[in-house]
Order: structure tokens, then C-alpha cells, then sequence
């Protein structure tokens, strides 16, 4: 089996010019087995020409492998006692030797065909040594047949003018171009040549060579990583999540917005193929990995098409209950919405809180804001402050047909529909709630002026709640959260132990004096989170602490539960210097307190600290106390009691350092 040297593997024979029968020795027309009487014509011009194949030799298809066989004429007649066997008869039983002459022939005419071919194959050898093969194309530029220098000037001409050039990247959806010089590439034109290889040994590799070209690519000087490191510093550009497809309102008009699958680069691979293929003055196509967008851009033509365009083709009116609200094409775009849905299509919904946006500051004369019956203090008596039931338009039922209206091109108007909303403590049930007297009340003192903003704002809030029979007040809840935008400022808090500070700091003082108040009232406790250490100026085992995060979220609260069939109010009076908590209702009960003395005493230890504002302290040791309540219920005579035991950590001994950089 004859080897391709370029390739150092083995070649099947190849016969492009005929059938694998006619890879066989032919001879024509004799017929060894026929008798003298069918022998052939001896006239001159009727000899034949007898051809032969050479076994793994193959031609291309088309041509004519005549030219590499001589003609053979057919054997003469020879006197019998010439020596040499002819057409001679035969008498019977010699019929044997016929086969045996023709065989003769064939290897006689192969044996020529082979010489004059292994005589043209060793001439183009001895012409073509030390030159490129033929056919071979580097990064696309012809070198076949030329010889290592000649081959070489052709591609720095050819090819090294667009190595300084940019190398174009096709990354999916994106185009880029990488700077060769940044990415580290070179060329390396010796090693480029060699790629070529030696003269192939096959004799079919090199007839095959006359009609074909093969590409060997070219040799470069790459640091990987300094590839890698290029492609990395464009990953922003080549890199992008997926994009749904959408519809925008630009120019007055709406218009679709073309999905776009998400993308990233695949690094390690991406390098491989520019080092590859950098140098062929084609854009090189990135590697990327796809994440593919649930819609597509027909169902984004379809809903623009079939929804929007009409929705947005003029105003809609939207009559109220005394007024109108007319919405502009832009602001009716506005209240849509757009999902993907199924089978890549791009769903239209209207959405509420949008619609209540555009049309409400229109509409705001027609709604009227529902108010619970309150507690007002005046003259120190508490009074009943009407309850109002709201009226508001129903945004829910008017959704829908609203959004029918807007795939209507004519008639474009909508009547929209209200809802009562009936006050939750009405001024009937106010008056019924028994709230005649004051059945507990706190006073504490001693904040900073930061703290007291906070306690103002936070009592100004809740003067005047009312808790219903059987209701559990919520100090957090009735609140709500309490950052800047509600008024509250930066003010002190303890935090692990450690004086700090946080807006809404210097609400666990209300808290503190809400839980005295509720305490002497008789009301249930429904939790409540003492500080982690005590402060001076509350009572020992009865005060609270509060807590809400950044996001209104509590964390801490404090809560009672009204446990009677009357109502309760809250009063709050506040001063510069102190807060007081007054709780009104029907005196059901007298409560007494009673705290044991401080136990299980423990000794702080030293902090310090490094930051501005730091305060010295000495600190003060832990303890732990029990305070007892004493419920007599008016109504029965009978008395409980109720403990609870709370332990007090430690105070630090804050000692300050000089904050780093002095």
C-alpha cells in the first residue's frame, strides 16, 4: 500500500479515472483460450494494441493513461522449431499452454507501464526537491511549487501588511477588534513555511496535487495568557445578559424592541481559535456561550401590530363623578405592561398602579379619604373626632375595561366605577367605647435634644389611638417605618453593647413609657424586649427597647392587648424635657409594682475603641432583678400577680484611643 509522506499515515489506492475492475491487466483482442481458426487478422493494419493497467496506480478522472503504456503488437507466427510459441494448432490435450502465454504478455506490457511511470515519478521528484509542495496555500495565499525563500518573500508581501492591522471578531450578535500587538501575536515565517512539509513520496498525492490546493495555516508566537488577558479586557463589549423583546414609545409613535439572546465569552476556547486564525484576514468568529430570550421578534411585530399601535392612536376619556381625566397616547403607553409568553409571543397586560398615575391627579376632587373616629384631648378631657367613610375610584374593576377601550379606534371613553369604604372605628362605636377616664399613666425625662425630636415625632403619631375591645395595639405597626422621610433624625442607640447611633434613635424612651402606662392600666402584655443593659433612668426590669431596620422592617416591638369590653386612647404629652403617656378608659383595675433587690452580679470588662466621638466610661457591673405586678380587678375583688425576671449585662469599661491616622 504506497504512504503519503506528507501525512505519515497510509493511503488507500485511489483509481479516479476508472472502476476497481479496470485496476486490472487488460489484453485486447486476443483470446488465449480460442483456436487458431479464431485467431485475429495478421494483416498490418489491423494489429492490436494491447494496454495495461498498473495495479495501485489510479488516473485522474477524464484522462488518458495511453500516454504511460507502449503499444504491444501481437505475437507472430514462428516456424515451429523457432523456439517461441505462437498461433500454432494444438493438438488435443495441449490446450493448457494457451492461458499461460497470455499471462506472459500482460506482465511483459505491465512491467513496461510501470518502468515508464517510475521513470516520470522519479524525474518529478528530482525537479520539485526542496520546493513547496504543490498545491499548498498559506492563510490563503499560494505557495505551491515554490521553493522555501521564494515562498517565504511571497507571504511577508502577501500577508504582512494586515498583521499590524486590527483582527476583526464576530462575537455573536457583537463585533470587536483586537490589537494584535496587545494580545502578544507574531508571526513566525520560518516555521510558517515548514508547515508546508517535504515532497509527498505517494505517487496519488502527487498526481492529485496538479488539481488540488491544500491549506496548512499559519505558525505563531503566542502567549497564551496574554491572549487571554486581551480577551478578558473586552469581555464588557462581547459579554451581554439576555434581552427580552419589548415595545418603547419614541417620536410619539410605539415601536418594537428586537429581542437579543444573552451571551458570554468562552475564554479558553476563544483563545485557541484567534491564535489559529488571526493572521487570515478574515473576521474570526468568537466562541460564545448562549442563553436564549423567551420571545421572539414576529411576536413582538404581532403584539405592536395587533394591541399597541391601536391603543396609542388618540386620547381616552375617563369619566369621573364630577370630572374628567383625558389620557395623552404617551401617557395611556405608560399604564401597559409587556411580558413574554408562550411560543416566543409578547403578552399586553394594563397595569393598576400605572393607570392610578396617570388619571388619579385628575380625578383626585371625585375620591375622598376614609378617617377613623379619633380621641382629641381638650380641656384635659377626651373628646370624639367624627369618623368619615372614604370614597375611592375601584381600580380593580375598572382595569379591564379600560384596557377594552383602548382597542377600540372610535368611542374611546370609559365610565369608571367608585367604592365606599366605610370608616373601621365610626364615631358611634367611638362614643359607646366607655373612654371617660385616665386608667394608667408614665412620665420619663433626661433625653438629648437629638432624641427628642424622635420621641416628638413618634408621639405626635399616636396621640389620640384608639384600641378596640379585645384589639393588641402594635407600637411598629401603628407607626410604620420610621426614617427621614417620615421626620425622624440620627440619634443615639446602644448597639452590641456600645453607644451608637441611627435615625429614629430614642424611641425605646417612648416605648419604655408606653409599657409603665399599660403596666398600671391592667392591659395584657403582648411582648416586649428590654435593653441589653440598664439605663439610669428607668425603673429596674420594667422598660422596653425598639427596633426597626432601614427597610421599615421590625425587628423589636412592643405591644398590649386591651382585654376588656371598653375601649382604650392613647394620650401623649411631650415636652422639650420629658414625655408623658396617659391611657383613657374605664377604670377596671389597680395595679401595684413591686422590683427585689439586684442578684448574681457580674463585672464589666474594658473596650476600646478608635473612633471619633468615642466617651469614656467606667462601666457598671450586670445584674439580674425580679419585678412583680399586682392586679386587684374592681369589678370582682379578686387580685393575681404576674414576675418576670430580667438579667442585665454589664456595661464595658469604654476606654478611647487615637483613631488610625492619628
Amino acid at each position: 500500500m504506497p504512504y503519503d509522506a506528507d501525512k505519515t499515515r497510509a493511503m488507500p489506492p485511489v483509481n479516479p479515472g476508472g472502476t476497481a475492475s479496470e485496476q486490472t491487466t487488460k489484453i485486447s483482442p486476443v483470446n488465449a483460450n480460442a483456436s487458431t481458426d479464431a485467431w485475429p487478422s495478421e494483416e498490418p493494419d489491423n494489429e492490436p494494441t494491447v494496454t495495461a493497467a498498473v495495479p495501485g496506480v489510479g488516473f485522474p478522472a477524464g484522462e488518458d493513461a495511453t500516454e504511460f503504456m507502449q503499444p504491444v503488437a501481437p505475437p507472430q507466427q514462428q516456424p515451429e522449431d523457432s523456439g517461441v510459441y505462437g498461433p500454432v494448432m494444438i493438438e488435443p490435450g495441449e490446450d493448457e499452454e494457451q492461458p499461460r502465454n497470455g499471462k506472459k504478455k500482460a506482465l511483459i506490457v505491465a512491467a513496461a507501464v510501470v518502468g515508464a511511470f517510475g521513470l516520470l515519478y522519479g524525474l518529478d521528484i528530482l525537479v520539485s526537491s526542496g520546493n513547496v509542495p504543490r498545491g499548498v496555500t498559506v492563510a490563503g495565499v499560494d505557495v505551491g511549487g515554490m521553493g522555501h525563500d521564494e515562498a517565504e518573500k511571497k507571504l511577508r508581501d502577501e500577508i504582512g501588511p494586515r498583521l499590524s492591522k486590527p483582527v476583526a471578531l464576530k462575537a455573536g450578535d457583537v463585533t470587536a477588534e483586537l490589537d494584535p500587538r496587545t494580545a502578544g501575536l507574531e508571526l513566525d515565517w520560518n516555521a510558517t513555511v515548514d508547515r508546508a512539509g517535504s515532497q509527498p513520496l505517494s505517487p496519488i498525492t502527487r498526481v492529485t496535487s496538479f488539481f488540488t490546493s491544500r491549506e496548512v495555516g499559519v505558525a505563531t508566537k503566542a502567549d497564551d495568557a496574554k491572549v487571554g488577558s486581551a480577551l478578558e479586557a473586552m469581555r464588557p463589549k462581547l459579554d451581554h445578559e439576555p434581552t427580552e423583546g419589548t415595545i418603547k414609545f419614541e417620536g410619539g409613535n410605539a415601536v418594537a424592541v428586537e429581542p437579543h439572546n444573552g451571551q458570554k465569552l468562552k475564554a479558553e476556547e476563544a483563545v485557541n481559535v484567534i491564535v489559529s486564525n488571526w493572521a487570515s484576514g478574515n473576521p474570526v468568529e468568537v466562541p460564545m456561550d448562549f442563553t436564549p430570550v423567551k420571545t421572539t421578534k414576529e411576536g413582538v411585530e404581532q403584539a405592536l401590530n395587533d394591541i399597541v399601535k391601536t391603543a396609542v392612536s388618540g386620547p381616552v376619556k375617563i369619566k369621573g363623578e364630577g370630572k374628567d381625566a383625558n389620557l395623552t397616547p404617551e401617557q395611556i403607553f405608560n399604564t401597559l405592561v409587556f411580558e413574554p409568553g408562550d411560543g416566543g409571543a409578547l403578552n399586553v397586560k394594563p397595569n393598576k398602579d400605572k393607570l392610578v398615575e396617570a388619571a388619579l391627579p385628575q380625578l383626585k376632587d371625585t375620591v375622598r379619604e376614609g378617617k377613623d373616629a379619633q380621641i382629641v384631648f381638650e380641656g384635659g378631657k377626651p373628646t370624639v373626632k367624627e369618623s368619615v367613610d372614604g370614597l375611592d375610584l375601584d381600580w380593580d374593576k375598572n382595569l379591564q375595561p379600560y384596557f377594552d377601550t383602548l382597542k377600540k379606534t372610535d368611542a374611546r371613553e370609559i365610565k369608571f366605577e367608585y367604592k365606599h369604604t366605610p370608616a373601621k372605628v365610626t364615631t358611634e362605636q367611638a362614643n359607646k367605647m366607655g373612654i371617660k377616664e385616665v386608667i394608667g399613666e408614665f412620665q420619663t425625662g433626661g433625653f438629648a435634644p437629638a432624641s427628642g425630636v424622635n420621641i416628638r415625632v413618634v408621639a405626635e403619631k399616636v396621640n389620640g389611638a384608639i384600641v378596640k375591645p379585645k384589639e393588641t395595639f402594635s407600637l411598629n405597626k401603628y407607626t410604620g417605618p420610621r426614617g427621614t422621610a417620615q421626620g425622624y433624625v440620627e440619634a443615639g442607640i446602644i448597639e452590641n453593647g456600645i453607644p451608637g447611633k441611627a435615625v429614629g434613635g430614642g424611641i425605646s424612651q417612648f416605648a419604655t413609657t408606653l409599657y409603665n402606662a399599660y403596666y398600671y392600666a391592667g392591659m395584657k402584655d403582648a411582648g416586649h424586649k428590654e435593653h441589653s443593659y440598664w439605663i439610669t433612668r428607668y425603673p429596674k426590669g420594667r422598660e422596653a427597647t425598639v427596633f426597626m431596620d432601614g427597610a421599615g422592617n421590625s425587628l423589636i416591638d412592643i405591644a398590649f392587648t386591651n382585654p376588656d369590653d371598653t375601649g382604650v386612647a392613647i394620650q401623649t404629652i411631650w415636652t422639650p424635657s420629658s414625655i408623658t403617656i396617659r391611657l383613657w378608659g374605664t377604670k377596671n383595675y389597680d395595679v401595684t409594682g413591686s422590683t427585689s433587690g439586684e442578684f448574681n452580679p457580674t463585672q464589666p470588662q474594658e473596650k476600646k475603641i478608635n473612633k471619633e466621638g468615642c466617651t469614656p466610661s467606667n462601666g457598671a457591673p450586670g445584674f439580674s432583678v425580679t419585678d412583680t405586678r399586682t392586679i386587684k380587678d374592681r369589678r370582682t375583688g379578686q387580685s393575681r400577680t404576674e414576675s418576670r425576671t430580667v438579667r442585665y449585662d454589664p456595661q464595658f469599661k469604654i476606654i478611647c484611643e487615637p483613631p488610625p491616622g492619628g
